[in-house]
């Protein structure tokens, strides 16, 4: 059975017009035809069903049939920071961490980051989280935001139960992964990994010092290899 198209627009009501980027890719990539079925997401959490009734210029007016709680959301909310990566690496991240359930993905410069970003970079990685959430039938796309300072990045952490700080030089974890339960924000660095006073300052923020492994990763591999242990642990994929 075919796959039933996703797509996201900002408010759904009994008649809701896809407009845009989601649009063109409705009429041109997809070459949907009225009374094809579509799905129709608002980022709540919900999924409405819905019926493309008129396909006109710019705009395809859809109506809105059924709607029904999405049950591919994580139930803890989970918050990934990752220092900026060179290249399309910080794309990848988003997008893995989309799969794996992230309520809320944060980007930060740090002290050894070669990487840099830009508003540009930052609606492109929106848009990386966007297209990962309708591919994976997420109901929600994460929060993406950016920070210049990793103080910043730290402090946007407050609400969090629990805060991992995952440092190469770290000698041993300052908390057992498998004990982990509630909301949890999790701390990787970028290529260039961390100082020795950012980590003071993270420990001295209430974040716990993880060490994962003997091998250095690389920072892309530690960031999604760090929340598919936190997701697990946390019971996401049982």
């Amino acid at each position: 059975m075919a796959t039933v198209r996703r797509f996201y627009v900002d408010k759904i009501a009994r008649e809701t017009a896809l407009t845009g980027d989601e649009y063109s890719h409705a009429k041109n990539v997809l070459r949907l035809k009225e009374g094809d079925e579509i799905v129709l997401l608002d980022g709540s959490g919900n999924e409405y069903d819905a019926v493309v009734n008129k396909i006109g210029k710019g705009e395809m007016l859809c109506g809105v049939v059924g709607e029904r709680p999405s049950d591919k959301e994580a139930k803890t909310p989970v918050k990934l920071l990752i220092g900026a990566l060179k290249g399309d690496k910080t794309e990848l991240v988003v997008q893995k961490a989309t799969e794996l359930g992230a309520k809320e993905i944060a980007v930060f410069s740090s002290r050894f980051c070669a990487a840099y970003m830009n508003e540009n970079k930052l609606e492109r990685l929106k848009k990386v989280a966007r297209e990962a959430a309708k591919q994976c039938l997420r109901a929600t796309v994460p929060h993406i935001e950016y920070f210049d300072s990793l103080e910043g990045a730290l402090a946007s952490c407050a609400g969090y139960e629990h805060k991992l700080f995952a440092c190469e030089f770290a000698h041993a974890s300052d908390f057992d992964l498998h004990s982990l339960a509630g909301s949890t924000a999790l701390v990787v660095g970028s290529e260039g990994g961390f100082s020795e006073e950012e980590f003071a300052a993270a420990k001295a923020a209430g974040f716990a010092g993880i060490t994962l492994g003997k091998r250095i990763l690389r920072a892309e591999t530690a960031a999604i290899a760090f929340l598919s242990a936190a997701m697990f642990e946390l019971g996401e994929w049982a």
